[in-house]
């Protein structure tokens, strides 16, 4: 019997362990962990896109500003209305604090007895129908109209030149705005390019109106931008446009203003000066793409 017991126990011949079975299980586990690890980032870096769920973020040399998705198309629309009067940047940052201010720059069905969207305009004030005050375009024009008429707007304190707009309850509370409206103002305008970005799941995406877009976009920049659409061969759709832009700094506020609205009118790429913006990667922001042209945005 013990010489059976010492027979029993050997390891077998060409074996270190005397297991080979077990062995060859931990070689098999090790291949399979490797290989979920391996699958396990590809999935990752597919998902991460959309591990963000929706928003727009700018940010500049001087700091960052979360935005949801409706202040960022907001955001982008009172610059643009700047633009087309040709206003100057201090203009843009008083139109943002008091935007903050009236309504975090969201566009309201309403408000305080009948003051209504983003800058809480009201109809018996003279400010105009609440349908035209509900169009951001429209709204921001308004605004604007009013603030070139305050004399020496420019040099006047922010808080000051905005409750002479506003006619508010206490115009003090403009100025605690003016930082963030600076910040939004450097995005917007295109002085510090590539600083605003938005990103969406799939669940948000929306079909292609890319015609809708670009004329929404000409009626907030005005009749000055110039679009050119490449011809296509007969009974096809060009799937891109181009607008042109005579300095870098109006580019980056097209630019920004497209991004902006991506997800309303499904828009999918927006290429500019060496960048690029991707819907399906956008909370990565704008990445490199040396081909991108710096006298048009191309908006996909």
């Amino acid at each position: 019997m013990a010489v059976w017991a010492r027979l029993k126990t050997r390891p077998e011949e060409g074996t270190e362990d005397g297991h080979p079975r077990r062995r060859r299980w931990i070689a098999v586990l090790a291949v399979l962990v490797v290989g979920l690890g391996v699958g396990g980032y590809v999935a990752f870096q597919r998902a991460r896109p959309y591990l963000h769920g929706s928003g727009c973020e700018v940010r500049t040399a001087t700091g960052k500003m979360p935005l949801d998705l409706d202040q960022g198309a907001n955001a982008s629309t009172i610059a643009a209305v700047a633009y087309r009067k040709q206003l100057p940047e201090r203009a843009v940052v008083i139109a943002y604090a008091t935007a903050i201010q009236e309504s975090h720059i969201r566009n309201l069905p309403g408000g305080d007895r009948d003051s209504v969207g983003m800058f809480q305009q009201r109809p018996s004030q003279g400010w105009g129908s609440p349908d035209k005050l509900r169009d951001p375009v429209q709204a921001t024009s308004k605004f604007f109209d009013a603030l070139v008429k305050v004399k020496d707007y420019l040099d006047r304190d922010l808080h000051d030149a905005a409750q002479r707009v506003q006619r508010s309850a206490d115009g003090r509370a403009y100025a605690q705005h003016e930082s963030d409206g600076k910040l939004l103002a450097q995005a917007f305008t295109g002085r510090q390019p590539a600083t605003a970005r938005c990103w969406y799941p799939p669940d948000k995406k929306t079909a292609p109106r890319r015609p809708e877009a670009i004329r929404e976009m000409r009626r907030a920049f005005g009749g000055r931008l110039q679009v050119d659409t490449p011809s296509t061969a007969p009974g096809t759709t060009p799937t891109w446009d181009a607008v042109k832009v005579t300095n870098t700094r109006a580019g980056w506020a097209v630019a920004a203003w497209a991004v902006t609205h991506a997800q309303i009118y499904g828009l999918t790429e927006v290429r500019f000066a060496g960048r690029h913006w991707e819907a399906n990667a956008g909370h990565d922001g704008w990445t490199e793409d040396k081909a991108a042209p710096t006298n048009h945005v191309i908006i996909h």
